[in-house]
């Protein structure tokens, strides 16, 4: 199908909006946002359709047949095989058809849209006792339809097999209109809409083709998930119209609805870790262990988790996962302990416990994202990342493309002593981890797919690690499916003959071949349309460092492979940050893969124009809270808070900000200018016409209410009070110092209590965090330099920082460092912070908190969950009595971003995901605690209700001093 011009364009996306009811949108922002899934391809769209129903795809397909523009199926967009990408039409499942539709707990059965979320048809089955077998890592976001489209598989697949093991009934839509309603036999042609089966000529295909069909497909292979599995259709195999059609990839017809099978969920689960002297050994211990009917078996080695024991894992070089289900947690348990006791390990532990069964199971999900960053950078070509970075391993890039193989379980150990032999024959490197128990191996590879020289060597090492594999018997794809990596093999693996019946085979279903073209069949090659052909090969002149990125911002950027860890919402997404612009809205361009991908075309500069003076770029990143979390919770350690700051300090360049930069922006200015007249400015806040007028011309959201200022700061009470020299030092932080001055008070009396003395700083200092967050980095870094210079004589002493607000430590720990790399000092200053707690544990480890013996609620700042840690803040709490978790999630205020005009309404929603629910339910003699100023606020203005810092609630439980009745006043 040939390409379309813009007018081509605007005349289908006028005729769409004329018979579809759903959300069509063909604007550069949309056709960007769909460009990739999570593999290495890139096709440009010409738009997007969001259908409402199953009427309006059908009406969908038939506008886009009378235009002969092709149409891609898309759920979550986790494919990594590149089938989730096309030109023409994309249909987006995940807005509207996301429905779980019914469940039968009698039948064990389940109807589901394709837009549904596995977790959610999860939480629907697990009423009822029941589950869906298949669960891949995504299952916190993979959608049913896409799960059907590749014939999915997880953990769980040595139980409860593959998807197209659990599928009994499928309704579809062929891109010629029909509508076909697919399950075992052949069907009922001509009896009604959606009745019929196969489309017309398909059983006199199979039936002249039965020996070839008999014979053509490898056995032994619980992981076959290459090719059509036209063998589904052999009348001994029960003729299975909705089998055969799983693994399609989007190119038979679209799914509309799907009945699927539930089973049985275990009550009780246990888990065994077993450890095992290297990653063969493993590999060859784990089919010996499938006869103790384990639901899982899952192999890593240990260069894909170097810590071991950080990660509590027992002694070896390489690990088994094997879970086991009961009745009961004795049964469960029972069982785990006769795998250890069964298996030929060097070690074994037996884990019951839920969080720590969840905690290990994180080290293995976010693997897929984990192995894109190799440990030291090796591998990769000059300038794109060779140093250690935060979350996603070190520096070196890794990519899919050899993604997840699969072998006979008993052919696994060997196959993978021959996969690292051909890695090194090849000069690459890999982390194989995956489904032992199946003989499914995943692994991303440092390819160099920037180079001309690397994409060659990517196309030789594919073509022969694709013979390896078939000399193991095995299939090319053991869960993820073909798309354009691996397509252009299957000959390699099914002969011309059976590879041409795969084309009649479409032919039959698609003959105009407008559905996910280029996938499967007729194939594009493996080496076209990389995503990083259109990148800039020239680094971009940046302000920040990027010292994980070799400091390179297109490297940056190209940390996002799309797992979409950021697009979980509800119950799935855990105790994490990230994305809570996302969890508001719901929309792709509010995550941070969404905003990563508008960056990346940004950078390429094809469909989204203008660089860094990007309406669709400014406009998704406009609701990023650089709260930080996809620092720490994205597997690959996207810093999306870096990239806004970098592109805000670009976009307005020369140009007039908007209001608030120059007022909250510039916030420490303001209140040190204000701290005179305090009192009169928060009388005059008091008289609505002026506050009006204030916020109006502030850029401030009329709904806010102005925070009061101190009438007394915390640095004018420290003069009277305070000694001078002393070992600790105390951050002043700008909201500190004159917006909670109590909370300074409070944290010098529990220092001082602890036996601990307490300077402040020689001068006036300043982390720069607002400054940063509205990209004003010159400002930034001016007043860094000016903070490092007062902060000399400090450094030189070794003295420790401690910093109550844990915004400002997270902007020393990080920003600093990462706007200032070429002074030696901002790092030491980094080094030297500490929040409260930490200061407490490391410098009093003896100090014995008041026993306080009350339950708290609350919030962990962002910042403190993604940059430092909230460890020490655990113990402390667990020391003073305070009994409880504190909620996950993002306040919603971030600082600047909730005070903004336009930003009031998410910035609700956010508080309303976790905080507000949790204060909520909080008992009356429940202790809120919050360390930031933002959450306090939020807490304040939304629930009406007071939060304090942990400071401020250790200071009231210590013995009350006569001679300072201030101090948590």
């Amino acid at each position: 199908m040939a390409d379309r011009t813009v007018v081509d364009r605007r005349e289908l996306e006028r005729a769409l909006r004329a018979e579809v009811r759903g959300e069509v949108d063909f604007s550069p922002g949309a056709r960007a946002l769909t460009t990739m899934d999570a593999s290495n391809y890139r096709r440009v769209p010409d738009g997007v359709v969001a259908p409402y129903d199953a009427a309006d795809v059908a009406a969908a397909l038939a506008v886009c047949r009378g235009h002969g523009v092709p149409v891609v199926p898309r759920g979550a967009g986790t494919s990594i095989a590149g089938q989730a990408t096309g030109t023409g039409v994309v249909l987006d499942f995940t807005r509207h058809m996301r429905s779980v539709v019914s469940v039968d707990p009698a039948a064990r059965t389940a109807v589901v849209q394709p837009g549904a979320v596995l977790d959610r048809l999860q939480e629907e089955a697990g009423r009822h006792g029941l589950t869906f077998g298949p669960d891949p890592s995504t299952h916190s976001r993979c959608t049913l339809g896409g799960m059907i489209g590749n014939n999915s598989c997880g953990s769980h697949s040595v139980a409860w097999g593959t998807t197209a093991d659990n599928v009994r009934e499928l309704s579809v839509v062929t891109y010629g209109g029909a509508e076909l309603r697919l399950g075992k036999g052949w069907g009922r042609p001509g009896s009604g809409p959606g009745t019929a089966g196969a489309p017309e000529g398909l059983r006199e295909l199979v039936a002249g083709h039965l020996a070839l069909l008999r014979t053509g497909f490898p056995g032994g292979l619980p992981r076959r998930i290459s090719g059509y599995a036209l063998d589904a259709l052999l009348p001994e195999n029960g003729t299975d119209l909705a089998r055969a059609f799983c693994g399609s990839e989007g190119t038979l017809a679209v799914l509309t609805e799907a009945t699927v099978r539930l089973v049985d969920s275990p009550p009780a689960r246990a888990l065994a870790v077993l450890g095992y002297a290297d990653e063969s050994a493993a590999a060859e211990a784990a089919a010996g262990l499938l006869s103790h009917r384990p639901l899982t078996v899952e192999g890593m080695a240990d260069d894909l988790v170097p810590d071991a024991v950080g990660a509590g894992l027992p002694r070896g070089g390489a690990w088994l996962f094997v879970e086991t289900g009961g009745a009961t947690a004795a049964e469960a348990r029972a069982r785990a302990e006769e795998v250890v006791r069964g298996a030929d390990a060097l070690d074994g532990t037996v884990v019951t416990d839920p969080a720590g069964q969840r905690m290990l199971w994180r080290v293995r999900e976010d693997a897929s994202g984990a192995a894109t960053r190799m440990p030291d950078g090796g591998g990769t070509p000059p300038g794109h990342g060779s140093t250690p970075t935060q979350a996603g391993g070190s520096g070196g890039e890794a990519w899919p493309g050899w993604e997840d193989c699969a072998v006979p379980p008993a052919r696994l150990g060997a196959y993978l002593r021959d996969f690292r032999a051909l890695l090194a024959e090849h000069g690459l490197r890999g982390t194989p981890y995956g489904h032992f128990g199946d003989g499914c191996i995943h692994v991303r590879i440092d390819f160099d797919l920037l180079g001309e020289a690397g994409v060659r060597r990517f196309r030789a090492f594919s073509e022969d690690v694709a013979g390896l594999v078939v000399a193991h018997g095995g299939s090319l794809s053991g869960e993820h499916g073909d798309g354009q990596a691996r397509a252009e093999l299957l000959p390699r693996m099914y002969g011309d003959e059976l590879v041409a019946l795969f084309g009649g085979f479409k032919d039959l279903w698609d003959p105009a071949g407008g559905l996910n073209p280029g996938m499967l069949v007729r194939p594009a090659r493996l080496d076209e349309n990389l995503r990083f052909a259109v990148l800039p090969r020239e680094p971009v002149d940046v302000a920040f460092g990027y010292p994980h990125d070799g400091g390179d911002f297109t490297a940056a950027v190209r940390r996002c492979v799309g797992v979409a860890k950021c697009r979980v919402d509800g119950p799935s997404a855990g105790p994490g940050v990230m994305c809570p612009s996302y969890r508001a809205t719901g929309e792709e361009q509010h995550s941070t893969r969404g905003r990563a991908r508008l960056l990346h075309e940004m950078l390429a500069g094809e469909v989204v124009t203008g660089g860094w003076r990007s309406r669709e770029v400014h406009e998704a990143l406009d609701l990023c809270l650089s709260c930080k979390g996809c620092r720490s919770d994205c597997p690959v350690g996207v810093d999306m808070a870096t990239y806004k700051a970098e592109f805000l300090h670009h976009h307005y360049a020369g140009r007039t900000r908007p209001a608030a930069h120059y007022t909250m922006g510039r916030l420490p200015r303001w209140l040190r200018a204000a701290a005179p007249f305090a009192g009169l400015l928060n009388a005059a806040s008091r008289v609505g016409p002026l506050a009006s007028l204030a916020k109006r011309l502030g850029g401030i959201a009329p709904e806010r209410d102005i925070p009061r200022l101190a009438t007394r700061t915390f640095t004018s009470w420290w003069r009277r009070h305070g000694t001078h020299g002393s070992p600790l030092v105390l951050w002043p932080d700008t909201f500190t110092d004159h917006l909670s001055p109590s909370v300074g008070r409070a944290a010098v009396r529990v220092l001082e209590s602890a036996g601990l003395g307490v300077s402040l700083p020689p001068g006036r200092v300043c982390c720069g965090l607002t400054y940063v967050s509205t990209g004003q980095l010159d400002l930034a870094r001016a007043v860094m330099r000016r903070t490092l210079d007062v902060m000399e004589p400090v450094l030189d002493r070794g003295a420790p920082v401690v910093v109550l607000e844990p915004s400002c430590a997270a902007a020393l720990r990080t920003d600093l460092p990462e706007l200032l790399a070429d002074d030696p000092r901002a790092r030491r200053l980094a080094g030297s912070v500490r929040t409260f707690a930490a200061a407490l544990e490391e410098h009093a480890p003896d100090w014995r908190p008041p026993r306080l013996d009350r339950p708290v609620a609350g919030q962990t700042h962002c910042h403190q969950h993604a940059v430092l840690g909230d460890a020490a803040e655990r113990r402390l709490r667990e020391r003073a009595g305070l009994t409880g978790e504190l909620s996950g999630g993002c306040c919603g205020l971030a600082g600047n971003f909730g005070f903004e005009r336009g930003h009031y309404e998410v910035s609700v929603a956010c508080a309303e995901d976790r905080l507000l629910p949790a204060v909520r339910a909080a008992t009356a003699d429940t202790v809120l605690l919050a360390d930031g100023f933002s959450c306090r606020t939020q807490l304040e203005q939304l629930a009406g209700r007071r939060g304090r810092h942990l400071a401020e609630v250790l200071a009231e439980g210590l013995p009350v001093e006569p001679t300072e009745p201030a101090y948590g006043a």
